[in-house]
């Protein structure tokens, strides 16, 4: 038995690929390993060999071990849209290193600054060289085992020109590179058909014009291609280290593609104005949510204890609150620091005038609501206004943070650069405190108060049916790239009532697609497709759905219609049992965290969105006559 031992080339949390938040990696497409999650920034050669691959964005490298192992480090996920930035590589592409050597430093925190998970996989691409792929950090080792199964083996055998996708024009005589080029290019719909093209240490990343020309099997069934997916707007083909390159070269070759846009900005002209809305508020939202996430567990936990009976002395009690209110106190300072950050302002600038907003002068919008205090009414252009506090608030920071980076910009385009420093903070934050505190602040809140409302009068309408209707569409919703708009949702939620029904109602929903998953992996019996599926379906029950909607249901389509007739069903009994998390951002196996005086109830949606799911998929889908439909 072939095996090969890796002593991880950086330092972390050491944890399963299938953990990683990006399909090909999750998926074992791009090859077999491990991933090092909070890695401290330094990455050493694991092995004696020759440096294959060093990206001129410097994320990824790649190594060919003296012992014939080809050894990949991606530092981050998408983090090639970085162009380089806080990554400082201490070897070149061709160097011979030696095992143990420094070969990258990168800045962790400055990475997660701009919205990016630096997860780090670390890869064996030739995994099927090798029977036992062993990483090891520390006291921890995850060892992958690759060797194929001789019946499987057989199945494979029997029918070796299933896979590969065979061309109308004759390329046998091409090289592979070219070959595969010039296969993605017919069956991508033409050159008139994608407006861009990059590509990362794995992937050709292409922005395609009209997706309806694209035959997204056939490119998937080409000798070379190891998966495909749409994410962010873009379509991505995964072709593996080294490979992407020489297919790159040649597939760019002769026009005008390579080095003529910018992907990311590309992706986002592409998407629709609801995308765009999304894609902004998960900008914005993203960075506060784990601050939310725990304040919930905060929450859930005092929750637990009181239910159980346990006192807490006054002095427990109140560091507890200090504890689980503080984030909400203080949101609008949160909220309008992300996003005064997100529309390129300074970010202290931001923070300042969320604090405004709930400045101590002013009257605490808990009291007033409260009846225990009343709004300062001043007058404005003859107008009464009355002035309170904003705390618990996000669309007057949202909006404040907005106009705030735009004025700074503007402000900056004339003030001469020797006053800039006090003249420009000053303007910005004078004009936006007046706006946010007399105009801004009062419209904002009303209509916050306006939809909020309608949406928790939807939600809590009888019998669970607005339970049902959200759990049914909002796997739907994540497919089109729009699902980061309830971020905005489930903050106001929390703030304004405490708990967060949303997120009892798409646990449901997560965990059906990981059961019509499971299905289609009983019903599979190709031992090698299943574990493939199986790697994919684990982060579902993490409350991580790409991997099993882009690898298996969405492809299958039938599987992913089983799945969300399964979260409507577990919406709509969460809805009719009034289950609400004490927090956000985590569902399924952690979200249980979340729900630990209501753990039965909990417990009973999950069942039932995975069980409906399951029984469907298994019952009415055949994978074996539907897979090569």
């Amino acid at each position: 038995m072939k095996e090969i031992r890796l002593d991880s080339p950086l330092n972390g949390q050491l944890i399963e690929l299938k953990d990683v938040k990006d399909p090909a990696f999750a998926s074992g497409a791009m090859g077999k390993g491990a991933a090092v999650k909070n890695p401290d920034g330094k990455v050493y050669s694991p092995v004696d060999g020759t440096v294959t691959v060093l990206f001129g964005t410097k994320h990824a490298i790649g190594i060919h071990a003296d012992d014939g192992a080809d050894i990949l480090i991606h530092v981050g996920i998408d983090t090639v849209n970085l162009g380089g930035k806080y990554f400082d590589a201490k070897i070149a592409q061709g160097d011979t290193v030696k095992k143990g050597q420094l070969l990258l430093e990168f800045d962790p925190k400055g990475i997660q600054s701009e919205g990016y998970d630096t997860t780090t996989p670390v890869l064996v691409t030739n995994a099927f060289d090798y029977d036992k792929i062993t990483v090891a950090l520390g006291d921890k080792e995850i060892t992958t085992v690759t060797a194929e199964p001789e019946e499987d083996k057989a199945e494979t055998a029997e029918a070796p020109a299933a896979k590969v996708a065979e061309p109308e024009e004759d390329y046998s005589n091409l090289p592979k590179e070219e070959r595969v080029a010039k296969l993605i290019w017919k069956y991508v719909g033409g050159r008139d058909n994608v407006r861009s093209a990059e590509h990362c240490a794995t992937r050709l990343r292409l922005i395609i014009n009209d997706k309806s020309k694209l035959d997204a099997k056939a490119i998937e069934n080409i000798d070379g291609v190891k998966g495909q997916f749409f994410a962010a707007a873009q379509y991505q083909i995964i072709l593996g280290t080294g490979f992407v390159d020489k297919v790159y070269d040649a597939f760019t070759a002769g026009t005008d593609l390579a080095g003529a846009s910018n992907n990311k900005a590309e992706a986002y002209a592409q998407m629709s104005m609801a995308q765009k809305i999304s894609r902004t508020l998960g900008d914005v939202f993203v960075p506060i949510i784990p601050v939310l996430v725990a304040t919930g567990l905060f929450m859930g936990l005092r929750g637990a204890c009181l239910s159980m009976g346990v006192q807490f002395s006054d002095n427990v009690l109140r560091m507890s609150q200090i504890l689980t209110d503080t984030a909400f106190a203080f949101l609008p300072a949160l909220v309008c620091w992300s996003t005064t950050k997100r529309f390129g302002g300074t970010p202290v600038i931001g923070i300042v005038l969320g604090l405004m907003l709930v400045a101590p002068q002013l009257p605490n919008a808990y009291a007033i609501a409260a009846g225990e205090a009343q709004p300062i009414m001043m007058n404005f252009l003859g107008i009464e206004v009355p002035v309170v506090g904003y705390q618990g608030s996000v669309l007057p920071a949202l909006v404040l943070g907005i106009f705030a980076a735009k004025l700074q910009k503007w402000l900056k385009t004339f003030i001469p650069d020797v006053i800039d420093l006090i003249v420009t903070p000053f303007l910005t934050l004078f004009i936006s405190m007046i706006l946010g505190l007399l105009i801004v602040g009062p419209i904002m809140h009303w209509i916050e108060l306006a939809v909020f409302g309608a949406v928790q009068t939807f939600l809590a309408l009888p019998y669970g049916i607005g339970g049902f209707v959200v759990g049914g569409i909002h796997q739907v919703i994540v497919v089109f790239g729009v699902h980061h708009v309830f971020n905005a949702l489930e903050v106001q939620l929390l703030a304004t009532t405490g708990v967060d029904p949303f997120n009892a109602i798409i646990t449901g929903a997560i965990i059906a697609q990981g059961g019509a998953a499971a299905a289609v992996a009983a019903r599979t019996k190709n031992k090698k497709k299943r574990a493939l599926y199986v790697s994919s379906i684990v982060p579902a029950f993490l409350g991580i759905t790409e991997p099993v909607i882009f690898g298996i249901n969405l492809r299958l389509m039938k599987p992913f219609l089983y799945a969300l007739v399964g979260g409507a069903c577990a919406g709509g009994i969460a809805g009719f049992l009034h289950l609400a998390g004490t927090g956000m951002g985590i569902t399924v196996l952690p979200g249980t965290l979340l729900y630990l005086d209501h753990l039965p109830q909990y417990i009973l949606v999950n069942v039932v969105g995975f069980a409906v799911a399951f029984a469907l998929t298994f019952t009415l889908f055949n994978p074996e006559k539907e897979d090569e439909a």
